[in-house]
């Protein structure tokens, strides 16, 4: 698990005529979840309503695969969805509802090369075969908002999904032990089908209230259940070869994983002097059963035993209580926020049999600060500090190893930690005619970084397992560049330049592990607007090599083009797009991610199909002031 570049950000795609202005938020504020490493994107929007329907529909179709391998499990894979949105509002009422659909299947291939050293002896196992993914979700969602008068809002909103994804990894192994001692060799060819399903159905219900009080102060009160029916079954056959009708080993590890999740949250804001005061209050709880088992399958017969060391049930409890102050406000040309939020955690881990009880309790300080001051015309000066987490999803706690595939055994730990990072930044805006511009110099501290390194577990596997890897830092700039060139070409580029380091120890101190590297990242996007409506889109994104706590991941090439026609009512759309551009150069849309230790050396390379074409069609029928905003999941699908 590589450092990642420091920022990113999702939202709602609100309608463009219902937008006030779009922030930025490199530095959230104490007034947003610690949770995250990155910045955020909030989005403003007008309050005036314009009453009456507005409908938003999408159809999308992929053409079958230029390139899918030669697969023979996956071979077909089908991309194609819908989604439909409609809003009504009418004097103090609206309502919304949406309904979605997708299938997105991709094919892959994967070539890897590992090679371990137990008393002696180097056993190798290169591996080449298909690795593809069959993967649909679908869902709908309504919302409700009631506004009695101009002081009061209540609204509600429901929503009911399911995703499934399925991978597929049909290797063939062709492996070779050497004695070091004797010099005697040996080789060994069999083939492993893997098969890896996953599926989350999920459900959540919200309520908020807010009320503004005449002095125009406000305060909202927000409810929120979440539930997620999580299963999961993976099978991994170790088959004769050529004669793949004979079994060497078959082991399946089926598992269930239910999720309760719960959120209650109180905001107040009051404007005070220059600017305004927010404070708040936010519990989060949820629970997870977990039943994992390891079963082998008998020889010779259709049964299957039981490891009692690989099989568990899992529970954990996870509770946050946080309240925050935050102040923003203004004297003159300078900008300033400045905030603090004390969040108290509580994380508890029963397991049926094997493994202790753990329990972790964190009380932590997220301090904010953020200056901005318009130091010439349509120019910004601005710096910043925040601290943000990262924390461990249920996934990663688990100390029950998975076969993931032949090579691989995967678990957790329950006693990792989350992982703290602390930002400061220092950087400049410009605003011009035609465009903007922005520069920004950053340091980052990062405690407990959570890397997934591997161990020798036997002669032909390896362990894979989550661990806190002692500190990391990352110091470097980011810059963005978006100008008008003419009517036509509008160009965004962007990059980011960074040195990361890491250094400590794993494996419970037995192995100290020192690595760093230079990082980039490209993002451009250069777009033209033709008469009658059309638009051509060149997209190019670019992560370069990132140095790992045990070894290194690979660059990552994702170019992208668009060609898109508007009627002259802007009612209907017409897109065409290529997706993962590759043209038979065999770079894009492809990673090789490797780690090495005194006593093994891994590395894979994945190669996911290049080259997508897709058509899509979308309706709209708009109203001024309007966007749709329905609810999605925050604390469930994140466990998928």
């Amino acid at each position: 698990m590589a450092n990642q570049p420091r920022r990113s950000g999702f939202c709602a795609k609100p309608i463009a005529g219902s937008i006030e202005n779009i922030e930025v938020i490199t530095s959230p504020s104490a007034a947003y979840d610690a949770d995250g490493k990155s910045g955020i994107i909030n989005i403003v929007t007008k309050t005036a309503v314009e009453d009456g329907w507005m409908v938003q529909a999408n159809i999308m179709g992929g053409a079958p695969p230029i390139n899918d391998f030669d697969n023979k499990t996956y071979n077909h894979p089908q991309r194609y969805g819908m989604d439909i949105s409609a809003g009504y509002n009418k004097n103090k009422w609206g309502f919304n509802a949406g309904a979605n659909y997708l299938r997105n299947d991709i094919a892959g291939f994967r070539e890897g090369d590992v090679y371990t050293i137990i008393d002696n002896i180097k056993t190798s196992f290169p591996s080449a075969g298909e690795r593809s993914f069959k993967r649909y979700n679908y869902g709908a969602r309504v919302a409700l908002n009631f506004q009695p008068n101009k002081a009061n809002s209540i609204s509600s909103g429901f929503y009911i999904g399911k995703k499934f994804q399925s991978r597929e990894a049909d290797l063939l192994y062709h492996n070779s032990r050497q004695n070091f001692t004797t010099g005697n060799t040996s080789h060994f060819t069999y083939y492993n089908a893997n098969t890896q399903d996953k599926e989350g159905i999920f459900t959540l219900l919200n309520l908020d209230y807010s009320h503004q009080f005449n002095d125009a102060s406000k305060i909202i009160f927000s409810g929120l259940f979440e539930r997620a029916n999580l299963s999961g079954l993976t099978q991994n056959r170790n088959l004769y070869y050529p004669n793949t009708h004979d079994t060497i080993q078959y082991t399946r590890n089926p598992s269930t994983n239910p999720l309760n999740a719960y959120r209650a949250k109180m905001d107040y804001s009051k404007k005070i002097g220059n600017g305004e005061l927010q404070a708040g209050y936010q519990y989060r709880y949820d629970i997870q059963n977990g039943d994992f088992l390891y079963l082998t399958k008998i020889n010779g017969t259709d049964d299957y035993e039981r490891d009692p060391l690989f099989s568990s049930d899992v529970k954990v409890n996870n509770k946050i209580h946080s309240g925050y102050l935050q102040y923003n406000g203004s004297v003159d040309k300078l900008n300033y926020a400045a905030g603090l939020r004390l969040e108290q955690s509580d994380r508890l881990l029963k397991f049926s049999q094997g493994v202790d009880e753990s329990r972790l309790s964190l009380t932590n300080l997220f301090p904010s600060v953020m200056l901005r001051y318009a130091a010439w015309k349509k120019g910004t000066i601005k710096a910043g500090y925040t601290r943000r987490v990262k924390r461990t999803n249920n996934f990663e706690l688990n100390p029950f190893p998975e076969r993931e595939h032949s090579e691989t055994l995967e678990q957790g730990d329950p006693n990792l930690l989350p992982e703290f990072t602390g930002t400061f930044e220092v950087g400049l805006e410009q605003n011009f005619t035609g465009g903007n511009f922005f520069f920004t110099l950053y340091h980052q501290r990062i405690q407990n970084p959570i890397q997934r390194v591997n161990k020798v577990f036997a002669d032909t596997i390896l362990n894979r397992v989550f661990t806190n890897a002692g500190r990391a830092t990352q110091t470097g700039f980011e810059t963005n560049l978006n100008l008008q060139i003419n009517k036509v070409w509008q160009t965004v580029i962007g990059g980011n330049l960074y040195k990361y380091k890491i250094k400590g120890t794993i494996f419970n101190g037995d192995i100290p592990i020192q690595n760093q590297s230079w990082v980039y990242s490209i993002n451009s996007t250069q777009s033209f607007s033709l008469p009658r409506s059309w638009l051509l889109q060149l997209s190019v994104n670019y992560l370069s090599l990132r140095a790992t706590a045990q070894g290194e991941d690979g660059a990552f090439l994702t170019p992208h083009f668009t060609v898109k026609k508007t009627t002259q009512d802007k009612r209907w759309y017409f897109q065409f797009q290529w997706l993962n551009i590759d043209g038979g150069m065999k770079i894009s849309n492809r990673q090789r991610i490797s780690t090495w230790g005194n006593d093994f050396y891994t590395t894979t390379n994945y190669i996911y199909e290049p080259d997508q074409l897709q058509l899509s069609v979308g309706f709209n029928l708009l109203r001024k002031n309007r966007k749709i905003t329905l609810p999605q999941s925050e604390m469930g699908e994140k466990e998928f």
